[in-house]
């Protein structure tokens, strides 16, 4: 049986180890969370999994690392200064902020704000008798326009608008803008030709009216991005490649076909630099929500920034001597998101012969935060030193658990919890012909294996692939 629903998710993310509600101990902070000692490893791996998979071993991208805050007209040529902005309204009775358009969704059956103006969501608000979902009043502010950028003053003046503006500048709410901004220094200092990627991964910041539903929509949160340059003429076969380079990492983080879908973006509700897009949308235990997005981004992002810089972002093909600016293709995941899919996927409850319970969850060896699990059955007659001898021998593979406190069997339990791959447990056989007991996760076998053979069992049944 998997997570039934967020509440029980989230509850066994933070018993493990896994995920802990930011600043607890102040009473919690809004959509905050702290990555654990378990989640934390996870999470690493799942990145070191991605920036392995989509650029180390792709002669076609290459990796940059933007800056949290750049220029601030950055935002204005991207169309975030005046289009990143969402519908608010307040309750007056409890004061709770809410999306203005989602209220009328929520409680109109059939009717879309895309397109509508504050008055008349105001209007429609009013005219259905919408009540406040925290308190029930229906006494609500004027609807008014919300940016969903963090905002920070500069020390030093970074532009000369002439409005007081110049010292203001923001925290990323993406991670794509910085890879637009270093074309130039990539196409001039690498051996690159389009087409060819640019990757980016590293953390963003959202101002969100109403977030929840805990990993999935934080305030601060992290992207693995990559927008691929390409000539007009080929977008619609890099797209397609694209989408099944993603239909490939699910599959790779474990992922089953029959869990997400693909839900291409309605003509009329693109975004403004899109001209085709899709969101490959993951069925989690609170809803199908989207896990990732793919999108055709024209060459909206290059030629805005080259209006607004001044700057020559044309790019000349060495073979026709063409001059152009490129088209993209845009590769967006979200990690928290990702990690809150895995941990959805992998959490099961299985009932055993004796009838009790035990939780595992079924991570791939890649992601798992401990690749092995070291457990001396004893502390005595030597058990433990030989268990620390083993657990240095392993190293190569990464992160080892020892632990040689309790029953076996409690510790057999901790480490399904944790998700680890495989067990080695040292006994009294072991000081005798030098022999371990191996327990797989997920079936509970176990086989005796050589110590001078483990290294290269463990690999070859787990990691190999």
């Amino acid at each position: 049986m998997s997570a039934q629903n967020l509440d029980q998710l989230s509850s066994f993310c933070k018993s493990a180890g896994f995920v802990y509600p930011g600043s607890e101990i102040y009473g919690g902070f809004a959509n905050s969370y702290t990555y654990g000692p378990l989640g934390v490893e996870l999470k690493q791996n799942l990145k070191n999994l991605w920036w392995k998979m989509f650029v180390q071993q792709r002669a076609d991208v290459v990796g940059i690392e933007g800056d949290i805050i750049l220029h601030p007209k950055t935002w204005k040529a991207s169309g975030h200064v005046d289009g990143f902005n969402d519908q608010m309204v307040d309750c007056k009775a409890c004061h709770a902020r809410h999306r203005a358009d989602h209220l009328v969704e929520d409680n109109v059956s059939g009717l879309d704000c895309e397109g509508m103006d504050n008055e008349e969501v105001a209007r429609i608000i009013a005219e259905h008798n919408i009540t406040c979902p925290n308190c029930g009043a229906m006494d609500f502010t004027d609807v008014r326009q919300f940016n969903l950028m963090f905002n920070t003053q500069m020390a030093k003046t970074v532009t000369n608008d002439g409005d007081g503006s110049g010292r203001v500048a923001y925290l990323r709410p993406e991670t794509a803008q910085a890879i637009f901004l270093e074309f130039k220094n990539v196409v001039d200092t690498q051996r690159v030709k389009v087409p060819f990627g640019i990757a980016n991964m590293g953390k963003a910041f959202r101002n969100e009216i109403t977030p929840g539903q805990f990993l999935f929509r934080r305030i601060e949160f992290e992207q693995m991005e990559l927008q691929y340059f390409i000539h007009e003429s080929d977008w619609k076969q890099f797209y397609d490649e694209w989408k099944t380079q993603q239909a490939l990492w699910l599959e790779v983080i474990g992922l089953n076909t029959d869990t997400y879908r693909i839900y291409p973006h309605p003509e009329d509700k693109l975004a403004h630099y899109a001209k085709k897009a899709e969101d490959i949308e993951y069925k989690y235990c609170f809803g199908t929500k989207e896990v990732m997005g793919l999108h055709y981004r024209t060459d909206f992002d290059l030629k805005a920034h080259q209006e607004h810089s001044g700057t020559n972002l044309k790019y000349r093909d060495p073979s026709s001597g063409e001059k152009y600016i490129p088209h993209v293709i845009e590769s967006t995941w979200g990690v928290d998101r990702n990690i809150l899919a895995v941990l959805n996927e992998a959490y099961t409850e299985e009932k055993l012969e004796d009838d009790s319970t035990r939780i595992v969850l079924k991570l791939k060896p890649v992601l798992a935060p401990y690749k092995v699990a070291v457990l001396p059955l004893m502390k005595k007659d030597g058990m433990a030193e030989k268990a620390q001898e083993i657990v240095k021998s392993l190293g190569s593979l990464g992160y080892i658990a020892y632990d040689q406190g309790g029953s076996i069997g409690k510790r057999y339990r901790r480490q399904d919890e944790a998700g680890t791959p495989v067990c080695v447990t040292v006994d009294y056989e072991t000081l005798k012909d030098n022999t371990v007991t191996v327990r797989d996760r997920d079936t509970m076998e176990q086989k005796r294996v050589a110590v001078e053979e483990l290294s290269a069992y463990i690999f070859g049944t787990y990691y190999s692939s």
